[in-house]
């Protein structure tokens, strides 16, 4: 793709780097050797956890298997995305297992530094947009539209925009272009974070519970759809062209993006049938889903989310396996 997830949900390259998961402070991956020092003859694997759920589900199911089919030990790093490639190109992470498209670092590390080596599709496709809950959509229709917004701003006004109409975003960290989209199509509306992935969710849940009308920046897949049915309001359709404007000149949808996995290149050579099993590691938006839901709504531990989820589809897991 065109831009990265400065398209997509990007984390700002400024903000906090990596975070341990088992620690208590900021590790900066990518200025510091690895803490996780293994003893000699214990296979180990590293993976990057990026902070939504569907990617840590993603995580939890790929640690349990290595762990408890192949023998690995797995250790697991809070990471950004962009400080994800570069802590991946020096090694302190073996895989990447949810990337939503980083053209500039793609072209850096894997086509000329080959550093990194592609891990092929995760068998998920993402998108991101504007979503209103269907039973706003259902009792007005043109809302679908991004060029009825204005029509309805008033109505989706809350405390926290300041007189226009709300598009709620996640995390001040993730980039958007959602400030810039609400500038260049002249929308009546103020870009208001939640905070993060949770209270976005928090905060959705609870304009469905009271059957609230509201305007949010979502992506699929997301277990929430589930949940609360939300229905996309069309933006002017995603192009490259549009994709390579300056970020503040953006005036388009977001594109659709299959998700990619990626490896070290060393870890590749070396890694034996961890990395075979990474590169054979394919689901559907379905089976990522449903660990994601018990992850976010039913409250399980990640650890507790996959192996509920080994347990009922060996079908699908069997074949990332080595065969013998």
């Amino acid at each position: 793709m065109n831009r990265s997830r400065t398209r997509l949900l990007v984390a700002l390259a400024s903000a906090t780097a990596l975070l341990t998961t088992a620690g208590c402070g900021a590790a900066d991956m990518t200025k510091q050797a690895s803490p996780f020092a293994a003893p000699a003859g214990v296979k180990t694997v590293t993976l990057s956890v990026q902070s939504w759920v569907g990617a840590q589900a993603n995580v939890a199911v790929a640690e349990q298997l290595l762990k408890e089919k192949l023998g690995y030990r797995v250790d697991l790093v809070q990471t950004d995305e962009v400080p994800a490639w570069d802590a991946l190109s020096q090694g302190r992470v073996d895989a990447i297992l949810e990337d939503w498209g980083h053209p500039d670092q793609e072209k850096l590390y894997v086509d000329e530094k080959r550093t990194i080596v592609r891990g092929g599709d995760l068998g998920v496709t993402g998108h991101i947009g504007w979503y209103v809950p269907k039973y706003f959509a259902d009792q007005h229709p043109d809302v679908t539209d991004w060029k009825n917004l204005n029509k309805y701003a008033d109505q989706l006004k809350t405390a926290e925009s300041g007189g226009k109409g709300q598009l709620m975003d996640g995390s001040p960290s993730y980039v958007t272009n959602d400030v810039a989209l609400v500038k260049n199509l002249d929308l009546d509306y103020k870009v208001v974070f939640a905070g993060s992935e949770a209270a976005q969710i928090t905060q959705i849940q609870q304009f469905a519970k009271e059957k609230k009308p509201f305007l949010s920046y979502w992506y699929q897949p997301q277990w929430l759809f589930n949940e609360v049915p939300m229905v996309e309001v069309k933006l002017p359709e995603y192009t490259e062209e549009c994709a390579a404007k300056d970020p503040e000149d953006i005036d388009c949808a977001y594109p659709t993006t299959p998700l990619q996995k990626f490896l070290n290149a060393d870890f590749v050579e070396r890694g034996g049938d961890a990395a075979d099993f990474l590169k054979k590691f394919h689901w559907s938006e379905q089976h990522q889903n449903e660990v994601s839901e018990m992850i976010a709504s039913q409250r399980l531990t990640p650890e507790e989310a996959a192996k509920l989820w080994i347990e009922r589809h060996p079908d699908v897991w069997k074949k990332w396996l080595p065969q013998e």
